[in-house]
């Protein structure tokens, strides 16, 4: 199981690459996979995280809470601009710059602390502000959206607050307690979880995408540029922010992750409540629901890459 474990993790980026493909260009072959199941596919994924956390990596969120404070202000700050920026260069229609500006307007999602986990990042940090950014959203998402479109948002807070204690407090929560009862039978399920991951995050995808091939097909190049963009600057500011803070390797890619990867689902879900009279504003949400993704694994192939690059200098130090 370990060496299957370890394979998905190595070859991540071309499964999703693969699923996503398939996915948009024969969208009936996926179509099975109902968006229903998607909460419940992020809740095991969450559960398997809360197995990884030990106590000692709680205590040093909230003891060290400079990190969490930087990314919550980096992410409401930062995205945003970039959305708004992008959309002004690439000259968007109104319909899709609201979109891409939502998109930036939301907090962090769920797979970024996936794709922080198979990166070998700080899984308890990104739980940290996954959690404090999505609490912080319905006062800030309407807030700025407001501020950079001057349009109104309507936010459902009670609905978005039980949402990110069902998918993520919940489970992460029940997976702390089960590694701190039962170590060794928790030690066992760890290694299979990439595998686990994995799967959840490709059925995930395949929904995403099959569901909403058509839209994704009919947006033009020019909103997948942005959407691209958006995603890879946010994941390079997050890293050039946290290496100029001298925060050590897995917080910067914690930090870089945690940036760059919205809740695009949540942007998608608001344009569609938000900006009724404005079909296209979903479609970016939708296309960022896949591109992160993506890139996102990627992203965690490239940091592995680094992660073992480091740890061989380092041998390679002590032996000297």
């Amino acid at each position: 199981m370990t060496k299957i474990s370890n394979f998905i993790s190595k070859y991540m980026s071309v499964i999703v690459l693969a699923v996503a493909l398939i996915s948009l260009f024969l969208p009936a072959s996926a179509l099975w996979i109902r968006t229903s199941w998607i909460n419940p596919l992020l809740m095991v994924i969450m559960f398997g995280m809360g197995l990884t956390i030990k106590p000692k990596d709680l205590a040093m969120v909230f003891t060290r809470p400079r990190d969490i404070i930087t990314g919550c202000a980096a992410q409401f700050i930062i995205m945003p601009l970039l959305a708004f920026l992008l959309c002004k260069v690439f000259d968007l229609e109104p319909a899709l710059a609201a979109g891409v500006v939502l998109v930036g307007t939301c907090p962090g999602g769920t797979a970024s602390n996936l794709i922080t986990y198979l990166s070998k990042g700080d899984v308890a940090l990104s739980v940290g502000m996954t959690s404090v950014n999505t609490l912080l959203a319905p006062v800030l998402t309407p807030l700025i959206t407001h501020l950079l479109l001057n349009a109104t948002v309507s936010v459902d807070i009670p609905a978005m607050v039980l949402s990110i204690v069902k998918v993520v407090i919940v489970p992460i929560a029940l997976g702390f307690v089960v590694n701190k009862l039962f170590a060794k039978a928790a030690q066992k399920i760890v290694e299979a979880l990439p595998a686990v991951s994995a799967l959840a995050i490709c059925l995930i995808m395949a929904s995403v995408v099959s569901h909403n091939s058509e839209k994704i097909f009919g947006c033009g190049a020019v909103v997948l540029a942005v959407v691209m963009l958006h995603n890879i600057l946010g994941y390079a500011c997050g890293f050039g922010i946290a290496k100029l803070l001298k925060m050590p390797a897995e917080k910067v890619k914690a930090l870089s992750i945690e940036i760059g990867m919205q809740n695009s689902g949540l942007a998608t879900s608001l344009a569609a409540t938000a900006f009724p009279d404005l079909a296209l504003a979903t479609v970016p949400g939708a296309i960022f629901s896949v591109w992160h993704n993506i890139s996102g694994a990627l992203l965690s192939g490239f940091f592995r890459r680094w992660e073992d690059k480091k740890e061989a200098g380092e041998k390679e130090d002590n032996e000297e």
